[in-house]
């Protein structure tokens, strides 16, 4: 844990306790091997500790606001959602056998995927799978909805 921690000690009206319970609060943190300052207790009896993080934070949050629905929900991180691509396709080529794949997606998504520098990403993938992983655009589905579909057109459905 790191940061600013606030305690509040209500009713603390006697300088000499709060005196006291400074040096308590600073006799306790000697142990803690963090950076830390333990500022006296102010005149409503707040007690203000800082301390710097040992530790790198555990629980990191890797959803955003969902572009669709104008954060009404959450969604997956964006960031993660070509991986998330790229571990189907994977699947799809080595795990099902699927000998021609076509991925749909929005358009902003194939543009990413297919023009300019970033185009790259299609070709890494038809490289390293050793087939074209054909690209197509679809106005109808959402910023991070995608689907693949087999060399008959049909809709491949991954659990």
């Amino acid at each position: 844990m790191g940061g600013i921690i606030v305690i509040d000690f209500i009713d603390m009206k006697d300088a000499a306790n709060r005196e006291l319970l400074f040096e308590k609060m600073k006799e306790f943190m000697k142990e803690d091997r963090a950076k830390h300052t333990v500022l006296p207790p102010t005149k409503f009896g707040l007690v203000q500790i800082t301390r710097q993080r040992v530790r790198p934070e555990m629980d990191i949050k890797t959803s955003e606001k969902c572009p669709c629905c104008n954060g009404d929900g959450e969604t997956h991180a964006t960031i993660l959602l070509i991986d998330d691509m790229e571990n189907n396709i994977r699947y799809l080529i080595e795990q099902q056998n699927e000998k021609k794949i076509t991925l749909t997606v929005h358009p902003f998504i194939e543009a990413y995927l297919t023009k300019g520098f970033f185009s790259s990403i299609q070709r890494k993938w038809s490289k390293q799978y050793k087939q074209r992983i054909n690209i197509r655009k679809s106005s109808a589905y959402s910023f991070l909805e995608y689907r693949f579909f087999d060399a008959q057109q049909e809709e491949i459905r991954l659990k």
